[in-house]
């Protein structure tokens, strides 16, 4: 009993006979499994006890097994290569980690190494240790963190990675759905890294998008190209600030914005929004109410000639009033300034009559709006009046 609690021959022969003695009924495994953990010592042996389970025996450095070796067929790579077969091996896992806890870094340093070996493993050895994976990522089993193994350079360059990706994606999509994903990647900061499945000359969004489509998995390729929008914004964002603490000349600004907004496609709209923030960020703002409109008034009189290079849509225009109205209402002193900045605006042709008075009728948010519309009731009168005196005067003309 002391021989075979110690040596990891003994310990192989044990799991493989039990193995062998259940078939291919999951349940007596998981079962067999359960009941071995009293007798064997789970805590040294679980590379041996998780190489079994997944191949069959013991594996040699690169990912191949031991000749000399015993080996069984009631393993992951010897079922049927179909989801419904790795959920229920799936099942085997979960049991056996959740009755002994301890496992459970064996076992995510067990799939870290198996993924570094997929090489090693035939087509449908991965696909199924892909499957299998995907669907433990989905019930929490494992953390996303082991998909850093992937990023192996030998891997990502024969397109194993990607390949194996495809896979273990779609698994893990069908047992959950891709927001569930997205979550469990951006806890371990994985989320902008997905492009690293590809070799470098191939990091680009369009190839990215073009393989996944390709391969069934749409959402994937909306999310990563989603991310890449978001930290292209956020980049946008902070050069956008040294810029203005610079002081360098807006054109140099506004030429680059829009290089920018080509390149990674960002619209009007979220540009005018990345602007306003910037421009209000700049400065260190007056605690007092009565100072701070006109700290204000100054400070974004020197700005109209860049926000106005990005209000050429109404739909930016109505952006632009959004996002003011939603810092009067989030910064308190602001709160009556709301009107004078609007004002100054129109002036500096940053804003037009057209989104101001759809604005004012029923595109504002409900942040503040009964002050907001209160403080804008006499300007908005005299634009209806002012607007319907040029109608007057152009028909005269005509």
């Amino acid at each position: 009993d002391e021989k075979e609690r110690f040596d990891p021959t003994q310990f192989q022969d044990c799991i493989i006979q039990g193995l062998t003695e259940t078939g291919t009924d999951l349940e007596a495994v998981a079962k067999f499994l359960d009941a071995s953990g009293a007798k064997l010592d789970y805590r040294r042996y679980a590379e041996t006890l998780f190489d079994i389970l997944v191949a069959g025996g013991m594996l040699a450095p690169g990912g191949t097994l031991a000749d000399d070796m015993t080996r069984t067929n009631v393993c992951v790579f010897a079922a049927q290569e179909d989801l419904e077969t790795m959920q229920a091996f799936a099942q085997v896992f979960n049991k056996l980690i959740r009755r002994y806890k301890y496992l459970e870094k064996g076992f995510e340093d067990e799939v870290k190494k198996l993924l570094l070996f997929l090489k090693g493993f035939s087509e449908s050895e991965r696909n199924k240790l892909a499957m299998l994976t995907g669907i433990l990522l989905a019930n929490g089993t494992l953390n996303a963190s082991i998909l850093n193994s992937l990023y192996n350079e030998n891997l990502v360059k024969e397109g194993v990675s990607a390949a194996f990706a495809v896979k273990l994606f779609k698994s893990w999509i069908n047992e959950k759905d891709i927001n569930a994903v997205a979550v469990s990647l951006r806890k371990v900061n994985m989320d902008n890294r997905l492009m690293e499945l590809f070799p470098a000359n191939k990091q680009s969004v369009e190839h990215f998008s073009k393989y996944f489509t390709e391969a069934g998995l749409k959402e994937l390729s909306e999310y990563v190209r989603n991310q890449q929008t978001i930290g292209a914004r956020k980049e946008l964002q902070k050069e956008l600030q040294e810029q203005m603490s610079r002081g360098d000349p807006f054109k140099d600004i506004i030429l680059y914005v829009k290089e920018e907004m080509k390149k990674n496609n960002i619209s009007e709209q979220t540009v005018v929004a990345i602007i306003w923030s910037s421009v209000m960020s700049t400065v260190e703002w007056n605690k007092k109410e009565e100072l701070v409109a006109e700290q204000a008034i100054k400070h974004l009189k020197q700005y109209s000639p860049l926000l106005a290079a990005f209000t050429t849509q109404g739909q930016s225009e109505l952006t632009l009033l959004l996002k003011i109205q939603e810092y009067c209402y989030d910064n308190i002193h602001f709160m009556k300034a709301f009107q004078k900045i609007v004002v100054l605006f129109y002036k500096a042709e940053v804003l037009s009559e057209e989104p101001i008075l759809k604005w004012y009728k029923d595109a504002h948010l409900a942040k503040g709006k009964s002050v907001f519309l209160e403080q804008m009731k006499k300007f908005v009168e005299w634009l209806k009046n002012a607007e319907e005196g040029n109608q007057q005067l152009s028909s005269q003309v005509e």
